[in-house]
């Protein structure tokens, strides 16, 4: 296990290996932000009790939010979240089927008492903010790193030459 994943404060999973390029987008987010986490690829129907072990231990070893990547049936988010009270965001994977809407349809579907975050199709790096807000209540240090990297955002779009006339608008 490498420390960054020893100290990991968001747990990130998801169906298959094949999802990694839609979630590495967040682990490259939180990194970007100084927030630890660990990616793992665990199928809720082909690996249930290795799921329940992640999920059960993820406590011990500091995990405070999930994020939960599926596609299609997409019962992996839901699943993570029957198994534990931390907050968990699912990212619904896009499909080659209807786009993603079918992975988003079932993760935003949980029955009341279960509730899953879920943000758009392919939404990774949101996924990884609203970990990251979550987190920020608790931790000064990272909420003032949210507030840069929103500033900066903002200076991004402010400094865009496209937006150069509406300088006298204001």
């Amino acid at each position: 296990m490498d420390e960054a994943t020893a100290k990991a404060r968001v747990g990130i999973v998801c169906g298959s290996r094949s999802d990694f390029p839609i979630m590495e987008k967040a682990v490259e987010l939180l990194r970007k932000l100084g927030v630890p986490c660990e990616l793992r690829a665990i199928s809720a129907h082909r690996a249930p009790d290795l799921l329940f072990r992640f999920v059960g231990g993820a406590e011990g070893r500091g995990i405070r939010v999930f994020i939960a990547g599926a596609g299609g049936a997409a019962h992996l988010p839901g699943v993570v979240a029957a198994k534990t009270i931390l907050p968990v965001i699912g990212v619904p994977i896009p499909t080659n089927v209807v786009g993603g809407l079918d992975s988003l349809l079932s993760i935003v579907q949980m029955p009341k008492g279960i509730p899953v975050a879920t943000v758009a199709i392919g939404g990774a790096e949101n996924a990884a903010l609203l970990a990251a807000e979550i987190l920020a209540l608790s931790d000064s240090e990272l909420r003032g790193r949210l507030l840069a990297f929103r500033e900066a955002q903002a200076r991004a779009i402010e400094t865009d030459e496209s937006n150069a006339d509406l300088e006298g608008a204001r």
